[in-house]
């Protein structure tokens, strides 16, 4: 196994996965405190069809997806708040138009240069060199905002309406939230794909809630969580040949279903 780390491509792919399953750690705990735990799977189909176009178009993919992934977090933000189609409903809608209007794309692109598989499940090999330091500076933002903005963040989660009655601006940090999350999604897109990107987000959250009860514990148990099995999946995938995003998704299958078999001993 250690040969392993001799390969360029695998210490890339477990930096910069590492990176970003600690990023979505972070923000999928609010999310799913908030029950806007699937905005994640929303704006990574958001992503796909936009990556998708843009492929087809020879425009650069990323440069591209990153500020259309924002504006759709926006767009969801609002109408969670106030819309006529709120929540999961909104979520559903945007999801499915945006994965059809990809498919379409890649379909009708010239000569299907458009890298399907890639964008849907993940490539591994996709990481350069550049995409590692985009995920370093993304991390080093999205880091220090979680922790500069924590108590505020742990008040707009917990209590929205007393969280605004103290005069706190309760919607410029949902908007936050929302822009960390869609950035963290695009980026962990080149290794997890669309369809599993999501799983990053709401897995670690909900294994640590089921052992933490407080919820500084469950930040770090999340954060913890989702580095090790990612790493672990990382790992795992090569030594069983098996789909990188896959092999992580189950991984955190399986630390879920360890936390649920604990969770009577952490309540006693």
């Amino acid at each position: 196994m250690g040969a392993l780390f001799s390969y360029p491509f695998f210490r890339r792919a477990l930096l910069a996965g590492i990176l970003i399953a600690l990023c979505a750690a972070l923000l999928g705990v609010n999310l799913v405190l908030r029950r806007f735990s699937m905005l994640g799977d929303g704006l990574s189909h958001v992503g796909f069809g936009t990556l998708s176009i843009a492929a087809a178009a020879g425009v650069a993919p990323m440069a591209v997806a990153v500020p259309v992934v924002i504006l759709a977090a926006f767009l969801l933000l609002r109408l969670q708040n106030n819309g006529r189609i709120k929540g999961d409903a909104a979520i559903a809608l945007t999801s499915s138009s945006a994965l059809a209007v990809g498919l379409i794309a890649a379909s009708l692109s010239h000569g299907g240069n458009v890298d399907l598989h890639g964008y849907l499940f993940g490539s591994v090999l996709a990481v350069t060199g550049g995409d590692l330091w985009l995920c370093a500076g993304i991390s080093a933002v999205t880091l220090a905002l979680y922790t500069l903005c924590y108590r505020r963040l742990f008040a707009v989660t917990f209590d929205a309406a007393f969280a605004r009655a103290t005069g706190l601006r309760v919607g410029n940090y949902q908007l936050l939230l929302a822009l960390l999350t869609a950035v963290t999604v695009v980026v962990g897109m080149r290794m997890m794909g669309a369809l599993l990107i999501s799983a990053l987000l709401i897995f670690p959250a909900l294994s640590a809630m089921r052992v933490c009860r407080s919820y500084r514990g469950v930040v770090l148990t999340a954060a913890a969580t989702s580095v090790c099995c990612f790493a672990l999946g990382l790992v795992l995938s090569f030594l069983w040949n098996t789909p990188v995003g896959a092999t992580v998704v189950v991984t955190d299958l399986a630390a879920f279903l360890l936390a649920c078999c604990l969770s009577p001993l952490a309540r006693r």
